[in-house]
């Protein structure tokens, strides 16, 4: 469906085309986006076949025929200068036509993590344009919710330089444009959620005093050492001036994280400050690099669409979607398809989650809301000191017009408490190997076998004991499993203190 065939009533689903009762979700794909591509560098993780595998799977899928879809257009100058400076964007708009090939990279190896070709100014102008674009039908109310299937992305841009594949900040040129272009379409706050596994930092800086726009980034931090590295993403950067309280870190100390840790914060920090500051739109800086498959990602699997289903209920479901990064083809081509069928409401998002947050993340939730309590008195409400369990609790979400919706269940407080350093599911550490050589590797997996436990309980490894794998395969349950590769000599170790009781201490 074309943007000029848009109807007044919200469309609805019956097989692959829209009908008249369903949400309107208007989707803007451009091939020239992809002449933006890395010279000499055929493996350059930012291709243009990132945005390719997208729109052929919302075709194959049939999910396409169902939404709006608009045509891409060109940012206007005045727009990027609402965050860019004169020389940011002359440099942008120039550096295709008006410089040679080896000016151009004299030009990016100024920059941190950029390229430029032929087609990078035109693919940058398209890529900010377009998700204002989305983000002004939104705004009007021809469209319920959208997504930019654009590059380059942008939440790495800053005021007056591109950096980490950025070149201009797509999500904070359309935010500013609505905040101040168009006052008249009553979008007066925004919540801008970037989910992207490395911090927005671009757009962090742009909003960092304005309390129109409540900037919520949950990335890996790694204590200061993971890209774009520095203090920008930590917890302790919470905006000043009229913006203090207005900006949100939630910095991950590892790769580990997964849904149980992602689905912790939202409960326990960004649903209840959203709950307060009442968007009237959502803006979602959409990296797909925490999925599963990702090299330096996190642990994201499908289950993760209920970060998407909770903010639904927020600012009448008015959300843009602009993608940011996400570099395994898979993962990113099904991430997105997951997402669309949530804005469409296609189905209700089902699933169990079968996993603790990590003490970390625990620790993590902790330290914001503390940081942020003064400024948002319902995260000064007191947790449990111990780790969350959610094993309890089968996930059960279903459109808002369904006869049998069920409330999004809160994260419960149990006594899954795991010590600092001790494995995961440990209730006191093993004595210990010989050998301290770390392991050889350390692999996680998602195997198609049902997960049970041949005994109650050990003396080592506490409630649950020793599990197994059922060797008969089915598609229909998976367990995600954590692989240390050792020695012979480590695993004999660790047996012997399972087995022989006089051995633990």
């Amino acid at each position: 469906m074309d943007v000029k065939d848009e109807v007044d009533g919200p469309l609805s689903r019956s097989g692959d085309v829209a009908t008249p009762k369903d949400r309107r979700v208007g989707l803007i794909y451009d091939e020239r986006m992809c002449q933006h591509y890395a010279p000499d560098y055929e493996d350059h993780p930012e291709c243009p076949d990132r945005v390719r595998v997208i729109w052929d799977r919302l075709n194959s899928s049939g999910l396409a025929k169902r939404c709006v879809i608009l045509n891409a257009k060109d940012a206007d100058d005045n727009h990027l200068a609402l965050v860019h400076t004169k020389n940011h964007i002359d440099l942008i708009k120039n550096i295709s036509s008006e410089r040679s090939e080896p000016r151009r990279k004299r030009t990016a190896a100024k920059f941190n993590s950029i390229y430029f070709n032929e087609g990078s100014s035109e693919a940058a102008y398209l890529a900010a344009g377009s998700v204002v674009e989305v983000a002004e039908k939104v705004a009007e109310g021809k469209l319920d919710s959208g997504f930019a299937i654009v590059r380059p992305p942008g939440h790495h841009a800053e005021e007056a330089e591109p950096m980490g594949f950025c070149l201009y900040n797509n999500v904070a040129i359309a935010a500013s444009f609505l905040l101040n272009e168009r006052r008249d379409l009553g979008i007066n706050k925004i919540l801008i959620v970037d989910w992207d596994v490395h911090h927005g930092n671009g757009t962090q800086k742009m909003f960092y005093n304005d309390p129109r726009v409540l900037f919520f980034s949950v990335h890996r931090h790694d204590f200061g050492t993971f890209y774009p590295a520095g203090d920008d993403g930590s917890y302790i950067m919470t905006g000043e001036g009229p913006g203090a309280g207005y900006n949100i870190n939630v910095p991950w100390e590892n790769s580990r994280c997964g849904d149980a840790d992602y689905l912790a914060v939202w409960d326990h920090i960004l649903i209840p400050v959203a709950q307060q500051f009442n968007p009237d739109m959502i803006i979602i800086s959409a990296g797909f690099d925490a999925a599963i498959g990702v090299s330096w990602g996190c642990r994201v699997s499908r289950m993760g669409t209920h970060l998407l289903d909770k903010l639904m209920e927020f600012a009448g479901g008015k959300i843009v979607m602009a993608l940011e990064g996400g570099y395994n083809l898979k993962s990113l081509a099904n991430s997105a398809q997951a997402c669309v069928e949530v804005l469409l409401q296609d189905k209700p998002v089902i699933g169990t989650l079968e996993a603790y947050p990590f003490e970390s993340t625990w620790r993590v939730i902790q330290e914001v809301r503390q940081q942020l309590s003064a400024y948002w008195p319902i995260l000064a409400v007191k947790l449990s000191d111990k780790v969350i369990d959610r094993r309890i609790t089968q996930i059960e979400f279903s459109s808002s017009d369904s006869d049998d919706e069920h409330p999004h269940s809160p994260s419960i407080a149990l006594d899954g408490f795991k010590t600092v350093d001790n494995t995961e599911g440990m209730r006191k550490p093993c004595v210990g190997s010989m050998d301290k050589t770390k392991p050889k590797e350390i692999i996680w997996k998602t195997f198609p076998h049902r997960l049970f436990f041949a005994r109650e309980r050990t003396s080592t490894w506490g409630p649950g004991g020793v599990a197994f794998l059922h060797p008969k395969s089915n598609d229909q349950e998976k367990t995600y499993m954590c692989l240390y590769k050792i020695t012979l000599e480590q695993f004999n170790d660790v047996l012997l203190q399972e087995n022989v009781s006089s051995y633990i201490t």
